[in-house]
């Protein structure tokens, strides 16, 4: 057993290291500076040798995105000549200032991204060099890009190309923009029409992949292939799409190929996991935690899933400053000290197990895998802003996950018990939206950062149960969990 937790450290680290060179090779040669435009967090990526500087590609991430999620785009439009500058919207990422304004008007929330992504452009066009400007936007951006390259347009200063990833926006008319290619993953059905939609403005008869113009006009779609709405980010083809669409727009000759990003990231990432692995190993040992009758588990995951929204949704108001956070910290703690209370198990503090076992998962899974994720494909470090929310959120985190671990037995229980206490989870937040939708309809995007968690956190909080008990697993995903949600969610202050 210790030759094969030896083996599996050295895969694991040569795995991470391997990965780690191929990621790095991406960013070889260029300049990364980082700055603020006001208060702005903004990155400059650009050639170090480049004799005369390219055009400029301001690059929008989508809600609940950051720079780095982009990096994929910004970095080989980088290799590629150009000069990116990526930035986060206020309220995310590491932008101090929160989101605010109407979300549901255009001349609320989406006014004030609009006027702050052409400030961004202004930096831009004050660079010396080539001044033309293309903007590159995912998800929520794409409306933003498209409205702001209209105003600029309006304002007397043109914007030569866009690209518009995952597209969705009322803003696109027959003359709007000029150039605009749009690309969607293979399995956005509902995007990949509208974007097609806005071709066929242009050409009633064009099909994906072909090219309608009109005049000064110019449309193309693109779909990537074997992705959905987080994997057209890191698709090779979709970035080489956008690469050649601002080519053929400024007439600039491209003497690169964008490198394949998505799968070393998944392969560090792994790496980080199954590093954990023979850390374990060392860990201090406590007692299992007891198997649950059927009866009993049952009712500890229907009883919550039910009660819950009921009784919090009703007198729910915010009063944290980020979206639904607050409302996730109540279900949670409710969620979790109910399931307790049904199971009859109040967890003993182990003193020698639970608090240094929790420690290590905690530091594995914040700063080892959170830097690593930090530098490569997504925001992972808070701004001092969002302390409170991860202290907050650990109130209802650490319950819900120590409720989580007892009920699956720190992952020893039967498979079908661990995905039955998941979805439980999952429909008791489904419920909640569905009893207010009108201020809990951003509950639903944090299912897929639930799902991921368990997935990655959650293997590690396993090993972490059988060798060092429930307690010790429950502590240290809760506080993983909180971290993950604190700096996932925007920032956001009503007007």
């Amino acid at each position: 057993m210790i030759q094969s937790r030896t083996f599996i450290g050295i895969f694991a680290l040569l795995v991470s290291l391997v990965a780690i060179f191929q990621l790095e090779q991406s960013r070889s040669g260029l300049q990364i500076s980082d700055f603020s435009v006001g208060t702005t967090p903004v990155t400059l990526y650009q050639r170090a040798s480049l004799q005369q500087a390219g055009p400029i590609v301001v690059v929008a991430h989508g809600f609940a995105g950051s720079r780095q999620i982009m990096q994929s785009y910004s970095l080989a439009l980088a290799q590629a000549g150009y000069r990116v500058l990526a930035f986060d919207f206020e309220g995310h990422g590491r932008n101090p200032k929160p989101m605010s304004g109407d979300v549901t008007s255009l001349e609320g929330t989406t006014a004030l991204l609009v006027a702050e992504t052409r400030r961004v452009i202004a930096y831009g066009r004050s660079l010396p060099g080539d001044t033309r400007i293309g903007l590159l936007g995912h998800s929520m951006a794409t409306d933003i890009i498209i409205r702001a390259s209209i105003d600029e347009v309006a304002a007397g200063h043109p914007v030569q190309a866009v690209v518009a990833i995952s597209m969705f926006s009322q803003a696109v008319t027959a003359d709007a923009p000029h150039q605009l290619l749009v690309i969607s993953g293979e399995w956005e059905s509902f995007l990949r029409k509208a974007g097609l939609d806005a071709v066929h403005l242009v050409d009633p008869a064009a099909t994906e992949a072909a090219v309608a113009q009109s005049g000064a006009v110019r449309r193309a779609t693109m779909v990537a292939p074997g992705v959905e709405h987080v994997g057209v980010l890191f698709s090779t083809p979709a970035v080489k799409a956008a690469q050649d669409w601002f080519d053929s727009t400024f007439d600039h000759r491209s003497n690169t190929t964008p490198t394949p990003r998505g799968w070393w990231i998944l392969a560090l990432l792994a790496g980080i996991v199954l590093g954990f692995y023979p850390i374990v190993a060392k860990l201090p040992a406590a007692p299992a935690a007891p198997a649950i009758p059927t009866g009993r588990f049952i009712l500890a995951i229907l009883i919550p899933m039910a009660v819950v929204p009921l009784v919090i949704t009703p007198f729910y108001r915010n009063f944290l400053p980020v979206l639904v956070a607050d409302y996730l910290m109540l279900h949670l703690a409710l969620f979790g000290l109910l399931q307790l209370a049904l199971l009859g198990i109040w967890p003993r503090w182990q003193t020698k197990a639970a608090p240094l076992s929790a420690l290590a998962l905690m530091l594995w899974g914040i700063l080892v895998f959170g830097l690593a994720l930090d530098r490569y494909a997504a925001n992972f470090w808070p701004t001092w802003q969002r302390l409170p929310i991860i202290a907050a959120l650990c109130v209802g985190c650490v319950p819900c996950m120590v409720a989580d671990s007892y009920l699956t037995q720190a992952g020893r229980a039967a498979l079908w018990r661990r995905v039955a206490a998941r979805l439980a989870l999952f429909a008791s937040l489904g419920m909640a939206v569905a009893l207010d939708p009108g201020d809990l309809t951003f509950v639903l995007i944090v299912l897929p950062v639930f799902v991921l968690f368990f997935l990655v956190h959650g293997l590690m909080g396993r090993w972490i149960g059988r060798k060092s008990g429930a307690l010790a697993a429950g502590v240290g995903l809760g506080l993983c969990l909180a971290w993950a949600l604190g700096v996932s969610f925007p920032l956001f202050a009503p007007a």
